[in-house]
């Protein structure tokens, strides 16, 4: 069973054009100029129960629109979309009880609270009896090693410890579907590493479907097997991370430059000078070495180099 399929998926959003100044906000005041933009353009795909799937794209590319689409939280323009059998914008009590979404610069954790009272107050409203909640709210404590900061109010916790009560927090309910955008912004390295590390427990435990978007390679790499990317709001890319390099970047060129020069030597095999520069293409003109001397690389190189 398909746990996501979004079809001709789009999102057009109206905005208006005002110009600066006194003068530019009295003509806006008196006669707005509206324009379309459209952020997602036809996109789709399928995800199935169980896959770490990583959504890519720059900044704007139309990555956190879809995020919202498929939680609900905004209404497509056209297209198809079904997410664990619900369509998400009626936003119903069994739909979201299925999902969860978490935004690294957002958080839904009471401030001056201890983390503790607001997972409790998640508890309450999902109607999760206090036992149950209390079993969960330790067992996904000690996945993300967390314990007497539980106890601290969030706003002195530190960045890394602050995310991983956000994780908490939205995993409270034991979601099927798991939306995370940018989940490790702002983190260290080590922070990183075990917020992965306790996202693909959590996978391998519960089953639980993830779309990951992250702008940290090493989050890609280190979870997803199979990438969506999307540029200008339109899928560019649905496959494994290794199609999409080859895709993208099929050649390698390495370049060395000497640090000393040296004179000139005439090859005796046909006259012409080495030189100290070298260039190689790892691709499909590979320079080979051989006993009279190197083969030219056509396409890397304009150097006639010799041993």
């Amino acid at each position: 069973m398909t746990i996501i399929r979004a079809r001709g998926l789009s999102k057009t959003f109206r905005v208006s054009e005002k110009q600066p100044g006194l003068a530019g906000t009295l003509r806006h005041l008196l006669r707005r100029r509206h324009r379309d933009v459209l952020a997602v353009d036809r996109i789709g795909f399928t995800i199935e129960p169980g896959e770490i799937v990583g959504f890519l794209g720059p900044n704007g590319a139309g990555k956190t629109t879809t995020l919202k689409m498929l939680t609900g939280l905004i209404h497509p323009s056209g297209g198809e979309l079904e997410v664990a059998g619900h369509q998400p914008w009626r936003r119903q009590a069994r739909f979201l009880r299925q999902i969860t979404l978490v935004m690294g610069n957002r958080q839904q954790l009471i401030w001056d609270l201890p983390a503790l009272d607001s997972l409790r107050v998640n508890a309450a409203v999902y109607g999760i009896d206090d036992p149950e909640a209390e079993r969960r709210i330790g067992e996904l404590a000690e996945m993300l090693e967390l314990g007497p900061e539980l106890h601290r109010p969030v706003r002195k916790l530190s960045l890394g410890q602050r995310m991983k009560a956000e994780l908490l927090a939205a995993l409270l309910h034991r979601p099927a579907v798991l939306f995370l955008d940018e989940p490790t912004l702002g983190l260290d390295v080590n922070a990183q590493a075990r917020v992965r590390d306790f996202l693909a427990d959590y996978n391998r435990r519960f089953g639980a479907t993830v779309l990951l978007t992250s702008h940290y390679m090493g989050d890609i790499t280190a979870l997803c097997a199979r990438v969506l990317l999307i540029h200008q709001g339109r899928l560019f890319h649905d496959g494994s991370l290794h199609e999409l390099t080859q895709r993208l970047a099929p050649c390698r060129q390495v370049r060395l430059e000497l640090a000393e020069l040296h004179p000139a030597k005439r090859s005796p095999d046909s006259g012409r000078s080495s030189t100290t520069r070298a260039t190689s293409c790892g691709c499909w003109c590979r320079a080979t070495s051989s006993r009279g001397g190197w083969r030219r690389c056509w396409s890397a190189s304009p150097w006639w180099i010799w041993r």
